[in-house]
Protein backbone atom coordinates (compact mmCIF):
# COMPACT_ATOMS: atom_id res chain seq x y z
CA UNK A 1 0.00 0.00 0.00
CA UNK A 2 1.58 3.26 -1.13
CA UNK A 3 -0.87 5.57 0.62
CA UNK A 4 0.22 6.19 4.19
CA UNK A 5 -2.63 8.50 5.26
CA UNK A 6 -4.83 11.40 4.23
CA UNK A 7 -2.57 14.46 4.15
CA UNK A 8 -5.33 17.01 3.61
CA UNK A 9 -8.75 17.82 2.26
CA UNK A 10 -8.64 21.04 0.23
CA UNK A 11 -11.56 23.45 0.19
CA UNK A 12 -11.60 26.26 -2.39
CA UNK A 13 -12.88 29.55 -0.96
CA UNK A 14 -13.34 33.10 -2.23
CA UNK A 15 -12.43 34.80 1.05
CA UNK A 16 -9.68 33.08 3.03
CA UNK A 17 -10.09 35.34 6.08
CA UNK A 18 -13.83 34.62 6.25
CA UNK A 19 -13.22 30.87 5.94
CA UNK A 20 -10.59 30.97 8.70
CA UNK A 21 -13.01 32.92 10.88
CA UNK A 22 -15.78 30.40 10.23
CA UNK A 23 -13.60 27.43 11.23
CA UNK A 24 -12.46 29.30 14.34
CA UNK A 25 -16.04 30.12 15.38
CA UNK A 26 -17.55 26.75 14.45
CA UNK A 27 -14.80 24.41 15.64
CA UNK A 28 -12.37 26.46 17.72
CA UNK A 29 -9.80 25.74 15.00
CA UNK A 30 -6.57 27.67 14.63
CA UNK A 31 -4.31 27.98 11.62
CA UNK A 32 -1.31 25.67 11.91
CA UNK A 33 0.45 26.86 8.73
CA UNK A 34 -0.19 29.58 6.19
CA UNK A 35 1.58 30.08 2.89
CA UNK A 36 1.31 31.70 -0.52
CA UNK A 37 2.27 29.31 -3.33
CA UNK A 38 3.04 31.72 -6.18
CA UNK A 39 3.55 28.97 -8.74
CA UNK A 40 -0.07 27.81 -8.23
CA UNK A 41 -1.57 31.27 -7.64
CA UNK A 42 -3.00 30.31 -4.25
CA UNK A 43 -2.85 31.23 -0.60
CA UNK A 44 -3.54 28.43 1.80
CA UNK A 45 -4.29 28.13 5.48
CA UNK A 46 -3.85 24.69 7.04
CA UNK A 47 -5.93 23.67 10.03
CA UNK A 48 -4.47 20.62 11.76
CA UNK A 49 -6.85 17.75 12.52
CA UNK A 50 -4.93 14.89 14.20
CA UNK A 51 -2.10 14.12 11.73
CA UNK A 52 -3.94 15.58 8.73
CA UNK A 53 -5.11 19.01 7.62
CA UNK A 54 -8.07 20.92 6.28
CA UNK A 55 -6.53 23.12 3.60
CA UNK A 56 -8.49 26.31 3.00
CA UNK A 57 -7.26 27.66 -0.31
CA UNK A 58 -8.01 30.91 -2.13
CA UNK A 59 -6.82 32.32 -5.43
CA UNK A 60 -4.19 35.07 -5.46
CA UNK A 61 -4.72 35.92 -9.14
CA UNK A 62 -7.34 35.63 -11.87
CA UNK A 63 -6.99 32.50 -13.97
CA UNK A 64 -5.32 30.37 -11.31
CA UNK A 65 -6.59 26.79 -10.96
CA UNK A 66 -8.55 27.74 -7.81
CA UNK A 67 -10.04 30.82 -9.51
CA UNK A 68 -11.15 28.71 -12.51
CA UNK A 69 -12.57 26.03 -10.21
CA UNK A 70 -14.64 28.56 -8.22
CA UNK A 71 -15.87 30.25 -11.43
CA UNK A 72 -17.05 26.91 -12.79
CA UNK A 73 -18.27 25.09 -9.66
CA UNK A 74 -18.37 27.60 -6.82
CA UNK A 75 -16.69 27.23 -3.47
CA UNK A 76 -16.29 23.77 -2.01
CA UNK A 77 -14.29 20.58 -1.95
CA UNK A 78 -11.41 20.93 -4.40
CA UNK A 79 -9.15 17.90 -3.91
CA UNK A 80 -7.87 15.23 -1.55
CA UNK A 81 -4.17 15.01 -0.71
CA UNK A 82 -2.85 11.50 -0.08
CA UNK A 83 0.42 11.16 1.83
CA UNK A 84 2.98 8.83 0.24
CA UNK A 85 6.54 7.87 1.14
CA UNK A 86 7.85 8.42 -2.40
CA UNK A 87 5.97 10.80 -4.69
CA UNK A 88 7.84 9.76 -7.86
CA UNK A 89 7.16 6.07 -7.20
CA UNK A 90 3.48 6.70 -6.44
CA UNK A 91 3.11 8.87 -9.56
CA UNK A 92 4.69 6.14 -11.71
CA UNK A 93 2.38 3.52 -10.21
CA UNK A 94 -0.65 5.68 -10.92
CA UNK A 95 0.45 6.26 -14.52
CA UNK A 96 0.95 2.50 -14.93
CA UNK A 97 -2.59 1.99 -13.60
CA UNK A 98 -3.95 4.35 -16.27
CA UNK A 99 -4.18 7.61 -14.36
CA UNK A 100 -4.23 10.87 -16.28
CA UNK A 101 -1.70 13.24 -14.73
CA UNK A 102 -1.59 16.99 -14.37
CA UNK A 103 2.05 16.94 -13.25
CA UNK A 104 4.36 14.80 -15.37
CA UNK A 105 6.93 14.75 -12.55
CA UNK A 106 6.87 15.57 -8.83
CA UNK A 107 7.43 19.24 -7.94
CA UNK A 108 7.84 21.37 -4.81
CA UNK A 109 4.67 21.93 -2.78
CA UNK A 110 3.81 23.95 0.29
CA UNK A 111 5.47 23.43 3.68
CA UNK A 112 8.51 21.83 2.02
CA UNK A 113 6.65 18.87 0.53
CA UNK A 114 7.00 17.22 -2.86
CA UNK A 115 3.71 16.89 -4.75
CA UNK A 116 2.09 15.69 -7.98
CA UNK A 117 -1.52 16.08 -9.11
CA UNK A 118 -3.67 13.45 -10.80
CA UNK A 119 -6.49 14.66 -13.07
CA UNK A 120 -10.05 13.85 -11.93
CA UNK A 121 -10.86 12.33 -15.35
CA UNK A 122 -8.46 9.51 -14.55
CA UNK A 123 -9.45 9.00 -10.93
CA UNK A 124 -13.23 8.66 -10.79
CA UNK A 125 -13.97 12.37 -10.64
CA UNK A 126 -11.64 13.30 -7.79
CA UNK A 127 -8.61 15.57 -8.16
CA UNK A 128 -5.83 13.80 -6.24
CA UNK A 129 -2.65 15.32 -4.87
CA UNK A 130 0.19 12.97 -3.94
CA UNK A 131 2.14 14.48 -1.02
CA UNK A 132 5.59 13.40 0.15
CA UNK A 133 6.78 15.07 3.35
Amino acid sequence: MMLTEIDHVAIAVNDLEAAIGYYAAAFGATVHHREIVDSDGVEEALIKVADSYIQLTASTRPGSPIARFIEKRGEGLHHVGYRVDDCAEALSAMIAAGARTIDEAPRPGSRGTTVAFIHPRGSFGTLIELVEE
